[in-house]
């Protein structure tokens, strides 16, 4: 089928760029929006906005019924639900098939079966790949045994959890007791789940992860990434390829994804994510996002290929259209999160209202952003203020121009990262390519 009318349910920079890609391919955008955000750019962008609910995501973004009711409203063939809220969440996939709306997503089945972070690391061990030791521990006496058996440290996870959220490292046996009751009921809380389990943790290991396309029947990786420079999980600087990688490791890695991905006969865009120890060739498999990934650019940047376009494609009905071998990988790329967030005072949280908002231009530079001067920057959702993305032919060109580029970058009228992603790409670390997940913890204790 061809889709005419594509509902997005989501909001900020990943809906402003959803309606990009809308607009090249002629397809009307809807955009659902919550109260606080009927009057933000990418409502004031699309061809008509529906009204969500209120602010609150809980009452908005976050609710299946709600979704499907605006898309039933505005007449669409389809939802796309970008990232973060429901994009991962099985039960809307589900009710867009009662509803004859298409999700443009995985089925509710793949979604379920990576969703469920145990359930994952079984199809993971059936396709054959690489899982750190650990298990689920259903209190404090099975962690305490698991922890014993596999060595600390130990990361207590959340079954239930997503995004770096419910990830708690443990270093000695006296935390961990403790660390395992507050993670029990964390999870319950957050994501009405309180099963955890444990895995060995690797604290100098690298972040790389792989994007997929598969259309049920085929499934291809357009290359990888690294997103190693974390804050409490949270990715801030990703680029692509990985730096620093062995060819051998990197294939390895590759394979692996796409071995996944053709297990559970995966459909869409997705992304397989790993921690790698490159001193030891070794890598195991984290999870698999079943989504638009935020740092989906920078692949689009040494690929040429528009993900948001084949999520479509393939949402339509169509197999893929080109296969690994015609993917062309070269250059390379780099994002910054620009958060707003006041970084000098603890990643204080900065909402308010922009006054000035000057990106830069040129060669090799892409910003994707959903703020202009007088745009809100609302309590209620993730504090991204844009995306800047520079490409280059190798990585000192992307690297020069990256930092130049954040020179040019002034958001105003709300704290922002901009200041901290120009000493960090100035350090002599990240020049150097290769960081681990441990970087930017070090180089904040270290700039006290």
């Amino acid at each position: 089928m061809i889709l005419r009318r594509i509902l997005i349910a989501n909001r900020g920079e990943i809906a402003a760029r959803i309606l990009r890609t809308c607009r090249q391919l002629g397809i009307e955008a809807v955009l659902a929006a919550s109260d606080a955000d009927c009057d933000s750019m990418p409502a004031r962008l699309a061809d008509s906005v529906i009204r969500l609910g209120p602010a609150a995501a809980g009452d908005s973004y976050l609710s299946v019924d709600a979704v499907v009711a605006a898309a039933r409203a505005a007449g669409a063939d389809a939802i796309h639900p970008g990232y973060g809220f429901l994009s991962e969440n099985p039960a809307l996939a589900r009710a867009c098939g009662a509803a004859g709306i298409v999700f443009i997503g995985p089925t509710g089945s793949q979604l379920e079966a990576v969703g469920d972070k145990l359930t994952a690391r079984a199809h993971a061990t059936a396709a054959v790949l690489p899982v750190a030791a650990g298990g689920e521990v259903a209190g404090v006496a099975e962690a305490a045994d698991l922890a014993a058996a596999i060595g600390f440290p130990v990361l207590v996870k959340a079954v239930g959890g997503g995004g770096g959220r419910g990830l708690r490292p443990v270093r000695q046996a006296d935390a961990l007791a403790g660390t395992v009751t507050m993670a029990m009921a964390e999870a319950a809380a957050a994501f009405g789940d309180p099963r955890v389990y444990l895995e060995r943790y690797l604290p100098s290991g690298r972040h790389v992860e792989v994007q997929l396309l598969g259309d049920g029947d085929s499934v291809i990786h357009l290359g990888d990434r690294d997103c190693s420079v974390q804050r409490r999980y949270q990715k801030l600087i990703e680029e692509a390829p990985a730096p620093l990688l062995d060819d051998d490791l990197r294939t390895a890695i590759r394979n692996a994804a796409v071995n996944f991905g053709r297990h559970l006969s995966y459909r869409g865009a997705g992304t397989v994510e790993f921690l790698v120890d490159p001193a030891r060739r070794a890598f195991y498999f984290l999870e698999m996002n079943a989504r638009i990934q935020v740092e989906h650019p920078v692949t689009e940047a040494i690929s040429g290929i528009d993900i948001v376009a084949e999520q479509i494609w393939i949402a339509e009905g169509n197999s893929l259209r080109f296969d690994q071998d015609d993917v062309a990988l070269s250059g390379h790329a780099i994002e910054c999160r620009i958060n707003a967030e006041d970084w000098a005072d603890g990643f204080r949280p900065s909402p308010g209202t922009v006054t000035t908002a000057v990106v830069p231009v040129g060669p090799g530079i892409r910003v994707d952003t959903h703020v202009q001067p007088g745009s809100a920057v609302p309590p209620w959702y993730d504090s991204l203020l844009a995306k800047l993305i520079v490409s280059g032919r190798d990585r000192a060109e992307a690297l020069a121009r990256l930092r130049g580029a954040l020179a040019r970058c002034d958001i105003g009228g709300v704290a922002t990262t901009i200041g901290l992603h120009e000493k960090l790409t100035a350090s002599t670390e990240f020049e150097a390519g290769g960081v681990d997940t441990g970087f930017l913890e070090r180089w904040l204790y270290s700039h006290g």
